[in-house]
């Protein structure tokens, strides 16, 4: 069964009745009881996401992204563990001291391409998806308001970011753990740091990096408000962080990169270092704020004023 095909399914079929076309999302056959619907609007938010997060788990793709994303802490393990006998240091060289950092080398291997990649395509099904299946127009009807479906879609990106993150996260520490041990682990700075502290830190990047993906994810949001197909929307999110990158290892640009959002994304590995350094995390924080304030603004703003015809 294709992804399209599941996606139609876990949606109601619309009838034409108009004092009944509102039923799934929200809608009177919806609702729990089927006669209250004063209950039924205050679950519409939550049972908007859980459709929503249930859509996202359940596309296959999705799940074989998944499957990709996992795949990278474990060939960086089995890697780190065949050429430990030559020797090596650096960052992927503390790896053999402790198994914790299996998800850290995993996490800066996977943020540049594969997670927003992973985010991109998520972005991309949000909205343009929803078109290019003909359900949006049913999904925008009476009790959903575009504004709950816009908050909704993008909170339900948003959890898809942390998800993916968990997934590398949780992968390599287990890879990890079970390869290399889970002793005091060796940071940035060279200093030596207990297992429960450094799992610690461990939280602490990827809470910076769920907020690098939530910015990320609302470009894609606002991307997915211009267009029908998904694909399109998911290439060209992508060509903006790849842009972003090339365009923050250019020097010449300098005066650019405060303001690219991909600048402070490997900063999360500050929280690595004895002591702990905020301070490009805390830029960072700020740049993925205002990201997500303007596109998230300007999604709802096209969302809002367009034409829905499919």
């Amino acid at each position: 069964m294709s992804a399209v095909d599941r996606s139609v399914m876990a949606r109601p079929a619309p009838t034409p009745s108009p004092s009944s076309s509102a039923v799934g999302h929200g809608g009177p056959a919806a609702a729990p009881g089927g006669s209250d619907p004063g209950r039924r609007r205050s679950l519409g938010v939550w049972s908007l996401l859980r459709s929503e997060l249930g859509l996202i788990g359940g596309r296959r793709r999705n799940q074989m992204g998944l499957l990709v994303l996992a795949a990278v802490p474990v060939l960086i393990a089995v890697a780190t563990r065949m050429s430990s006998r030559s020797g090596g240091g650096g960052f992927f060289g503390s790896i053999t001291d402790n198994g914790l950092f299996v998800a850290v080398a995993a996490l800066t291997v996977e943020i540049p391409m594969f997670l927003p990649l992973a985010m991109s395509m998520l972005a991309g099904d949000a909205i343009a998806g929803e078109a290019n299946q003909g359900t949006l127009r049913y999904l925008l009807t009476v009790p959903v308001s575009r504004t709950r479906l816009l908050f909704v879609k993008y909170l339900a990106l948003v959890v898809g970011g942390f998800w993916g993150l968990a997934v590398v996260v949780g992968t390599g520490l287990a890879v990890g753990v079970g390869v290399f041990g889970a002793g005091p682990a060796t940071t940035l700075s060279g200093t030596r740091i207990g297992f429960g502290e450094a799992s610690w830190r461990l939280v602490l990047a990827v809470l910076y990096l769920g907020v690098f993906l939530a910015a990320l994810s609302a470009i894609g949001l606002f991307v997915s408000t211009l267009t029908e197909q998904p694909i399109a929307a998911t290439i060209a999110v992508m060509i903006v962080n790849v842009t972003m990158w090339i365009l923050t290892g250019i020097a010449q640009l300098s005066w650019l990169h405060p303001y690219l959002l991909v600048h402070r994304a490997m900063s999360f590995a500050d929280v690595f270092r004895d002591p702990m350094w905020f301070g490009d995390i805390g830029t960072g924080l700020a740049l993925a704020g205002g990201y997500i304030l303007v596109f998230v603004a300007l999604a709802w703003a096209r969302l809002s004023g367009k034409d829905i015809t499919s």
